[in-house]
């Protein structure tokens, strides 16, 4: 397999990821009235996993 189809391959992956992270049943689990440090605890899901999925990406294109 070379390299720039692995490479698409883990774009894919993340791509699935991303529609799982964002999807409603998992939403639906941080939606709570519950705080952290004082911000809402679905807002420290959303950002903690675009931040992981922004590090992910970086991963994956700049891999060598």
């Amino acid at each position: 397999m070379n390299k720039r189809n692995a490479k698409g391959q883990r774009l894919a992956a993340l791509f699935l990821l991303a529609n799982l992270l964002f999807n409603y049943p998992l939403l639906a689990l941080f939606n709570r009235a519950d705080m952290v440090a004082g911000i809402p605890v679905l807002y420290l899901y959303v950002f903690g996993a675009w931040a992981l999925l922004i590090a992910l990406l970086a991963f994956v294109v700049e891999k060598r």
